[in-house]
């Protein structure tokens, strides 16, 4: 797979992060705006309700009005409170007490027409107070049907609203992530061209400091080689870092039983040129013995990026702990640490946080790699100015 693919393919961690934010606020303010509009189209279904049910309460008042002034002025056993299965009625004075009541709600008598619970509610002022009423309150029971179709139009139209605003939004953030995008593509294909012109000069020059006899030479000369081989040393592994970050889709797999115990050891010997440049010494504790299927030039990868990292970010004559254990490796140095808050962020590419000190911030990032392939789990502990200790548990 190609940079450029590998790219379209897989966002960077930051890039995910990034997305998932904007995204999670785009979807909430949408959210909130949706609910508003629903919020006024229910407004809307229901006061259009309420102006039907008005022209029908409407006319029933002027009905019941009659009759109950015909009440009031032929007052006797014989004529009773006009009443209808359909319409509930209750009358008020002007005080707003009650004189007498058939209705479910407890009237407001500050609107014409509004819904109470499950029922609707109409208030007439009669031209005269016929029976001391100067409030008539009509009541009748809300079929709902409006609400019905109000949620079918909403779950018609909302929903797929919603889905075209989140696709929206999706293309837009993909949009607004485009430049950053194609800035890590370009430092990828960078480094990309820049492994292919590493490679033959840093091979050469420790090919030939390993020919020198170094017993020969006088200690200035010799000093000279050291910081030499020290340069070409780090050069080479930052060579290899950039390898493996570009062609590792291309890197054919060869899992083997790799003897963990004498890599490790082999691979303090490697950096002790560069960490005694720093007077840094290693305090190993390593079991023999120790195993692990794996793809070796990988785990040695993997071992090389912890201790480099432990050399980089350590302080002047400073110590390295290496402990080996069955399931258990782990790297401790005694450097400048890590705050907590920035712990979540070390394994992201091109991510440092140290300017004065360091690479191109990929070291960790390809740790995380290879020990995601092997389901490796890595622990992560730090403090600032005093440790930071990394374990990988198998």
């Amino acid at each position: 797979m190609s940079v450029s693919k590998n790219s379209d393919i897989r966002l960077l961690r930051s890039e995910k992060k990034s997305l998932i934010a904007f995204l999670s606020l785009y979807i909430f303010f949408a959210v909130i705006i949706l609910f508003f509009i629903i919020f006024l189209y229910y407004n809307f279904q229901e006061d259009l309700m309420l102006q039907k049910k008005r022209e029908f309460l409407q006319d029933y008042s002027k009905t019941f009005i009659l009759k109950l002034k015909k009440l009031h002025r032929n007052f006797s056993k014989t004529h009773i409170y006009p009443t209808d299965k359909g319409v509930r009625t209750a009358i008020y004075d002007s005080d707003k007490v009650k004189i007498f009541s058939l209705l479910k709600e407890e009237p407001k008598l500050k609107k014409v027409i509004y819904k109470i619970g499950d029922q609707i509610q109409f208030v007439k002022e009669p031209e005269s107070y016929y029976l001391g009423a100067k409030y008539v309150v009509f009541e009748v029971k809300d079929d709902g049907i409006w609400f019905k179709n109000f949620v079918k139009k909403v779950l018609l139209f909302g929903f797929p609203f919603f889905i075209a605003v989140v696709a929206v939004g999706y293309f837009l953030m993909r949009l607004f992530l485009r430049p950053m995008r194609n800035t890590v593509m370009l430092l990828d294909r960078f480094i990309k061209d820049t492994t292919h012109e590493l490679n033959t000069p840093v091979s050469a020059i420790l090919a030939n400091i390993e020919t020198i006899d170094k017993d020969k030479m006088d200690p200035k000369n010799l000093r000279k080689i050291e910081r030499v081989d020290i340069a070409a040393r780090t050069i080479s592994n930052i060579y290899q870092d950039l390898t493996y970050l570009v062609l590792n889709h291309k890197i054919q797999t060869s899992n083997e039983k790799v003897d963990m115990s004498l890599l490790v050891k082999k691979r303090c010997e490697y950096f002790g040129v560069i960490a005694k440049s720093k007077k840094i010494s290693f305090e190993p504790d390593i079991k023999d013995g120790v195993y692990l299927f794996v793809d070796k030039n990988k785990i040695t990868k993997l071992v090389d990026n912890l201790i480099s990292n432990a050399i980089k970010y350590n302080k002047i004559k400073g110590k390295i702990k290496i402990i080996l254990q069955d399931g258990l490796l782990v790297v401790e140095d005694s450097g400048i640490g890590i705050s907590e808050d920035k712990l979540d962020e070390i394994f992201d590419r091109y991510k440092r946080f140290n300017d004065s000190s360091g690479g191109f911030g990929i070291g960790l990032n390809i740790v995380w790699m290879i020990a995601k392939e092997y389901g490796l789990e890595i622990k992560v502990d730090s403090k600032l100015n005093e440790y930071t200790r990394v374990s990988v548990e198998w």
